[in-house]
């Protein structure tokens, strides 16, 4: 697993001559109707082992959380499950709120 600041996600959506990352947001439903990042999928981190197989090996894969640490256990997780490009999004989407997009409420 790699770790990726926000910046540096930012950095990757923004440049066109890269594939996108699938972004996979771990938390929960009332968690993503507060501060989402846009084209996020959603699949909270108790529903990762029933549902891990939906993500195809293929991709580079983000894992987001509200602070790092859940989207870190995911992360971990995937890899052991053959997943070779996992990243864990530092800080989570309060560090994206803080120091990418302040539209995206902070809780």
């Amino acid at each position: 697993m790699q770790n990726l600041t926000a910046p540096a996600l930012a950095e990757w959506l923004a440049d066109t001559s890269r594939p996108a990352p699938v972004l996979l947001d771990v938390r929960e439903p009332w968690e993503i109707q507060t501060a989402a990042i846009a084209g996020a999928v959603s699949i909270p981190m108790r529903e990762i082992p029933a549902r891990s197989e939906e993500l195809d090996d293929d991709v580079q894969i983000v894992c987001v959380c509200h602070h790092g640490a859940r989207s870190a256990q995911v992360a971990m997780f995937l890899e052991s499950r053959g997943h070779t490009n996992v990243f864990n999004l530092q800080g989570g989407i309060d560090a994206w709120s803080r120091q990418v997009d302040p539209s995206v409420p902070t809780y």
